[in-house]
């Protein structure tokens, strides 16, 4: 009676390690393939803690180095957020300075829909030019988060992928070396008039 529980665990090691007259190269080709898939995608689910861990630390790092300022629209601010939009505005630069320019809905979300002169919150990089706003904690951890879930599906996919093709091209190998053992046998088993 087999333990049909142990049964598929088996199956790989059998196939490295037992003496089998039946099993082909083939065979412990796939195994090892098989394998050597199986120990990427458990690094590769390894590695996207620390991804994203990367991604949240680099993010704060931008953060730390963005200063907040309010500036002064000098016309209307364009009519929604989800186009991206500009208006004239004019915003205090971190050494003192008054500048003007223009700013987006991308770096200024706040200004869809703000009338002339309103007063909306902007981020500066050191030189004074206004840049994308930082995410907040949680949004730093649910996008670390999310791009290792990507990783680690995108890793499944890719191997899921690498093991059919070589399943394929063994499979033709399987069958070509089938086909010519049986062209063997087949002559041994003809038998001919005398």
């Amino acid at each position: 009676h087999r333990d049909l529980h142990s049964f598929p665990t088996r199956r790989s090691s059998d196939l490295l390690m037992r003496p089998n007259d039946l099993r082909r190269p083939t065979d412990r080709v796939e195994a090892v393939i098989a394998m050597l898939l199986s120990a990427a995608f458990l690094v590769a689910v390894a590695a996207t803690p620390y991804l994203g861990a990367v991604i949240y630390r680099c993010e704060s790092v931008r953060a730390g180095h963005l200063h907040p300022t309010v500036a002064v629209l000098s016309q209307r601010g364009p009519a929604s957020s989800f186009v991206v939009g500009d208006t004239a505005a004019r915003w205090r630069t971190p050494n003192g300075h008054w500048r003007s320019g223009t700013l987006t809905t991308e770096t200024a979300p706040d200004i869809a829909g703000a009338p002339a002169r309103a007063r909306v919150q902007v981020w500066l990089t050191g030189s004074g030019q206004p840049a994308d706003p930082p995410s907040s904690q949680a949004g730093n951890v649910f996008a670390a988060v999310t791009l290792a879930i990507y990783v680690a599906c995108g890793a499944a996919i890719l191997l899921a992928a690498c093991y059919w093709m070589s399943r394929v091209v063994l499979q033709r190998r399987r069958l070509a070396a089938w086909e010519a053992d049986w062209a063997l046998t087949a002559r041994r088993w003809t038998t001919r008039p005398r």
